[in-house]
């Protein structure tokens, strides 16, 4: 079998994007194409010619944040004030919910990033005359609320052709119909550097439409005067970004309010009006990650010794867990264990769980065999929230495996490879060539290679704790080193290994770098 050289990885490359329709931003589907969006639109017009209240209701997490940021950034254009609120996880739970209902008594409420299973909490309005317009990208279930327009890609009426996209866009092309509507003198280009983060952190699939928002995104961080993202760029000292500076260093930090504290705290940051309040929103981002971290790790290691091996659905359970941090247990148990994760915490009686999964399973559908059990669920493929009683949990855990087991779709999807790679055309045209096809996510996985028999030459454990590896190796006669992260020693002549190639920058140099993904 040919290795991959440099004209074989950009033939492979090029190959993902041929049959695209949306190549260019003038190709993508206009907001028409949504059920109910032009009712919704006249509906916020009507809003604005009578000088009516509207409230904003997001979500704590990075989609969820963007979107409102989106939102409130387009009515500040146009000068009209409106309120909003990002529910706090731990005093309101998610989205529009009934405690956020008793902060709102007048006008019309618009939700972003949720809203879709709210139903109880949109007829507590509909009572208080307030219409309500749900803005929304998640999984409808069997209940549908009794809104006054539902913006949702996945309901079944809805003409809009590209389903996979994240509340964020919703958001965006609501108010790009507003945009329309009012004839307003708006570039909704100058929204993308914030929609692309929400779609890179929110995993939607990083081909066709989201493919073209995001390569454009990213450009405008490049240039984009908005004052969190031109402070980033001073504080990253980076001028061009990837999609791995978005899904690794940016949103977690935005993401880590909502889990640690407040979403309210990443808002601030993204609305800035100044540098100052920039740096120290950001300061207070960097803080609250930090934190996320050390009690990620905590929970992670508790929640290992509570684990199965022979169940083919991961669910466990502790008091008191951090629910802001077991949604990134459950991923990282997922990828783990290689099948779906389910981690709950216990307070008071109630589990509040999220579940994660790398798979063809669905999860919101299979959640939705034990909907007898619980008080409220929602979420769509690959990521959920739950809400049970603890004495359902035994009987939750039971279902789910069997249901899992019965199936007869993959349970993890295995990261594919370009193929064996010749180490030897690894230099820096080789990662621009990599580098040209970005962005890289979901369904457009970044280039993984396989290198097999390599000799050690030497090997050594780095960094404070001595937790990671760094090999000296020798493939073909071509020397080179390579990085495993959170590794230990391993006792080898020669090895195979799935490695990626990311761009090393120090002390103005710039070289390849071997990153090890999987020892073979």
């Amino acid at each position: 079998m040919s290795k991959v050289t440099k004209q074989k990885l950009f033939d492979i490359l090029s190959a993902r994007h041929e049959k695209s329709s949306y190549s260019k931003l003038a190709d993508i589907p206009p907001p028409t194409n949504f059920k109910d969006i032009d009712k919704a639109t006249k509906r916020v017009k009507k809003a604005i010619l009578d000088n009516e209240k509207i409230t904003i209701v997001g979500d704590y997490d990075v989609d969820g944040v963007v979107s409102t940021s989106i939102m409130v950034d387009f009515f500040n254009k146009i000068a009209y004030e409106v309120e909003y609120i990002i529910p706090n996880r731990f005093e309101h739970g998610y989205g529009l919910s009934t405690k956020i209902c008793d902060l709102i008594n007048e006008g019309i409420v618009i939700t972003v990033d949720n809203g879709i299973s709210a139903c109880e909490a949109t007829e507590l309005l509909n009572n208080k005359n307030i219409d309500v317009i749900i803005t929304d990208h998640h999984t409808v279930g069997d209940s549908i609320p009794n809104a006054y327009a539902i913006i949702n890609p996945k309901q079944q009426e809805c003409n809009f052709p590209f389903k996979d996209i994240c509340g964020a866009q919703v958001a965006w092309y609501f108010c790009a119909s507003i945009k329309k509507e009012l004839n307003l003198n708006i570039n909704m280009s100058d929204f993308l550097d914030l929609l692309c983060i929400a779609i890179i952190a929110d995993m939607m699939p990083m081909t066709s439409l989201n493919y073209t928002m995001v390569r454009n995104g990213l450009k405008k961080i490049e240039t984009s005067k908005r004052v969190a993202i031109s402070h980033l760029r001073n504080i990253m000292r980076k001028n061009t970004f990837v999609s791995d500076d978005i899904g690794f260093i940016i949103a977690p930090k935005i993401n880590s309010a909502g889990r640690m504290e407040d979403a309210s705290i990443a808002l601030s940051f993204l609305l800035s009006d100044n540098i100052e309040e920039a740096n120290e929103s950001l300061e207070l981002l960097e803080e609250l990650n930090n934190r996320r971290k050390t009690l990620q790790e905590e929970i992670s290691l508790k929640a290992k010794y509570e684990i199965d091996i022979n169940d083919k659905a991961i669910v466990v359970w502790g008091e008191n867990w951090h629910e802001g941090v077991i949604g990134i247990v459950a991923s990282k148990l997922s990828h783990a264990f290689k099948r779906p994760a389910f981690i709950f915490s216990i307070k008071d009686g109630i589990a509040k769980g999220s579940a994660r999964a790398n798979a063809d399973i669905n999860l919101h559908s299979i959640i939705s065999q034990a909907q007898h059990l619980l008080l409220g669920f929602g979420g769509h493929k690959n990521a959920a929230g739950i809400n049970m009683e603890v004495k359902h949990l035994e009987e939750f855990k039971a279902i789910m495996n069997s249901v899992v087991s019965n199936t007869s779709k993959e349970l993890y999807i295995e990261p594919i490879t370009l193929g064996e790679l010749d180490v030897s055309s690894v230099d820096l045209e080789f990662m621009q060539i990599i580098e040209s096809f970005e962005p890289y996510g979901l369904e457009n996985h970044k280039p993984i290679f396989k290198i097999t028999n390599a000799e050690i030459i030497k090997s050594e454990l780095f960094g404070r704790e001595k937790n990671h590896l760094k090999l000296f190796l020798n493939s073909d006669g071509f020397e080179f080193e390579a990085i495993k992260f959170y590794s230990s020693n391993i006792n080898k002549s020669f090895i195979d290994m799935v490695i990626s190639v990311n761009k090393n920058e120090f002390r103005g140099n710039i070289n390849p770098q071997f990153l090890i993904q999987d020892i073979l």
